[in-house]
């Protein structure tokens, strides 16, 4: 005979506060030619690094994500473009692990004072989200018994056993972005970092008595 079962799913869901920032910065130079545009860049970055640096930033934080050289072409008026090159452009970006989220806003300001053009967008993340996602699996399971338990009372059958237990999937923190702002020195760029959320799911599976 088929065995009689409950199947439910549960979820849960708990909240953090972000720990740490990413953040991208770079320097974007132009010039006639490739040598003086990449002569130029490299200046630019150089003061960036040693902004950093001075920021706190340690060098395992800070990794090249972008470097390219490009030619750029003449264009007429409307808007087509000729094959004679005009001058060279070279882009150079860094991301930058932040680790203490009350320097985020004066790091992009000195980042900003140091010459650096592009900034990208600042994402706010989690370390160690492994606790959260814990919980998040414990309040799966409680919402589970706590449906299984309504649904027996309300069809007048005593649970027995549990048959089967299986992770229903789960959703690690999301980093939260935010738009980096050029802020002039006297006014310090302000940072929100909110919270991030962890979603877990589980199914499980009791016998019928």
């Amino acid at each position: 005979p088929q065995k009689r079962v409950l199947t439910v799913t549960g979820q849960g869901e708990v909240h953090g506060a972000p720990d740490q920032a990413m953040l991208s910065a770079g320097v974007v130079t132009t010039a006639r030619t490739a040598a003086d545009a990449l002569k130029d860049n490299a200046k630019a970055m150089n003061a960036v690094f040693a902004t950093l640096k001075r920021a706190g930033i340690a060098d395992k934080d800070m990794q090249t994500s972008d470097f390219s050289v490009q030619p750029q072409y003449e264009t007429d008026r409307n808007g087509n473009t000729s094959r004679d090159i005009t001058g060279y452009r070279v882009a150079n970006t860094v991301n930058v692990r932040v680790a203490d989220l009350a320097k985020v806003g004066p790091t992009l300001d000195a980042l900003v004072a140091s010459g650096a053009n592009s900034i990208g967008d600042i994402a706010f993340t989690i370390k160690d989200p492994k606790p959260l996602m814990e919980k998040a699996r414990a309040e799966a399971v409680a919402d589970a018994v706590a449906r299984a338990q309504t649904l027996a009372r309300a069809a007048g059958v005593p649970l027995g056993p549990i048959v089967s237990i299986s992770e229903g999937g789960y959703s690690p923190p999301r980093p939260m972005y935010r738009m980096a702002v050029m802020a002039e020195a006297s006014a310090p760029t302000p940072m929100a970092a909110g919270e991030e959320s962890v979603t877990a799911g589980v199914n499980i599976t009791w016998a019928i008595r």
